[in-house]
């Protein structure tokens, strides 16, 4: 490195925000994701070896992608080359495989390739790897905040480890704030600075696991406080009222076209699913706190009334459609109350899914089996000609017997789809249906469908 190139880093250095200078240089210093860079585990002891094959990191910002990445350059015996996806096309990556070759060739050094935001890479120039990564030309490392499931192409997935970085806990949070304030060099700690342990914990919460945006919020609170502390010849003090002040209200990591809205949706569903109305509101305030099309969340509430209430409380469904119509009539932010009144009382309501597992029982039979012929005395009698084709012929009208109910065949197949349940008004139901199947038993009594679990 000549003079010239090592001024100008260590000017960099000067003028880089708190979250880059404060990078770690080696694994020990770095914070979370203890799944895969914890002691004894897969990429520490791959690292620690320099066996390091083409790997994804994956997760949301300020987890430790880049750092890591940086942490590989500063370990790894082969060559380390950084580009971001957004500013590079198939020219570049192309320069960058010759270089590659070229080492291999003359020196026998490989190369890490460092791609950030991989995911903008589109399918023709991820191709553009996919050879010299199989051939070990190159080992790859890919950062990217989407799902690489649905952003990379498959043959360069099944060659790579994906590590899935995960937000940060307050915990962790919490020590990279001190860290911060104890460090002379690229810190604050040549600086005198009083802080409250409840602004501390402000930040480590409202960042939610995003390192970067809590030690920017630090830097902002330091350097804000810094002229009144020079002019009163005192202490820098940050307390919780300056936290606040130096980190803006959090954008929520949801994109609607992305995983985040339908993990978040998911969960949603299978809360309401599961009888838990405070995991359910809180999941609906998270969609609509990030923009979600308030019409879109009262489409699930209204399959859910019907898919997992059913006929144990019919009401649950009409409550559903009532709040989409009103949610459609009135929009936001009123609609909020319609939507959480709703999703509140699908939580609470008993559970069955038996309308839903009969429907699809039997719309797996009319695509897989023998299609059943309506029976002739259910057949239609409206024109001339019926009766001399014998349609209708023997149907009798159950309001003309007891109870409104006369044993006569209605399928031709005997096969029971509806099973209800004991829970809520379903167990009235079972009770009546076991009472109409009594009468009409046949010697040989129908066979059960399987229970059948939703997708």
């Amino acid at each position: 490195m000549d003079l010239f190139e090592n001024q100008r880093k260590q000017a960099f250095a000067q003028v880089a925000p708190l979250p880059v200078r404060l990078r770690p240089a080696g694994l020990d210093e770095f914070v979370g994701q203890e799944s895969f860079v914890g002691p004894g585990k897969l990429f520490r002891r791959m690292l620690e070896a320099d066996r390091l094959t083409s790997a994804i990191f994956y997760g949301p910002p300020g987890t430790g992608k880049t750092t890591l990445a940086h942490i590989v350059a500063a370990t790894t015996r082969s060559a380390f080359e950084e580009v971001n996806a957004a500013a590079v096309g198939v020219k570049e990556i192309r320069e960058i495989i010759d270089r590659a070759k070229q080492r291999l060739a003359t020196a026998g050094q490989r190369t890490t390739l460092f791609i950030d935001e991989l995911h903008r890479f589109n399918r023709a120039q991820q191709d553009v790897l996919l050879p010299d990564v199989e051939n070990g030309i190159v080992i790859l490392i890919g950062a990217t905040t989407e799902n690489p499931f649905f952003t990379i192409n498959s043959p360069l997935l099944s060659r790579s480890q994906i590590f899935q970085f995960e937000p940060l806990d307050e915990d962790a949070i919490r020590t990279l704030i001190r860290r911060a304030l104890a460090d002379p060099t690229n810190g604050f700690g040549n600086k005198t600075i009083e802080i409250t342990d409840d602004a501390i914990d402000h930040w480590a919460t409202v960042s939610d696991g995003d390192a970067r945006r809590a030690l920017a919020a630090l830097e902002v609170a330091v350097l804000s406080q810094e002229n009144e502390s020079k002019a009163t010849n005192a202490p820098i003090r940050i307390d919780r009222r300056v936290a606040e002040e130096s980190i803006q209200r959090k954008a929520l990591d949801y994109d609607r076209t992305g995983d985040t809205h339908y993990d978040t949706v998911s969960a949603f569903i299978k809360s309401m699913r599961g009888s838990d109305p405070d995991a359910a509101v809180y999941w609906l305030a998270r969609m609509l706190e990030a923009g979600e099309d308030p019409r879109f969340i009262a489409r699930r509430i209204v399959i859910c009334a019907a898919e997992d209430v059913g006929t144990a409380d019919p009401t649950a469904l009409i409550l559903a459609n009532a709040a989409a119509e009103g949610t459609a009539f009135i929009g936001l932010p009123e609609a909020q109350l319609l939507l959480a009144e709703a999703a509140i009382y699908i939580a609470c309501a008993p559970k069955s899914n038996a309308s839903a597992v009969a429907i699809w029982a039997a719309c797996e039979d009319v695509r897989q089996g023998r299609t059943v012929p309506v029976p002739k005395h259910l057949r239609d009698t409206h024109y001339g000609g019926a009766k001399r084709l014998g349609h209708g012929t023997g149907y009798a009208y159950a309001h003309d017997f007891k109870d409104g109910f006369v044993q006569q065949e209605y399928l031709g197949v005997d096969t029971i789809y509806y099973q209800p349940t004991a829970r809520g008004r379903e167990a009235a139901i079972a009770e009546w249906l076991a009472k109409l199947r009594a009468a009409a038993r046949s010697t040989e009594p129908p066979p059960l469908r399987p229970k059948q679990e939703p997708t």
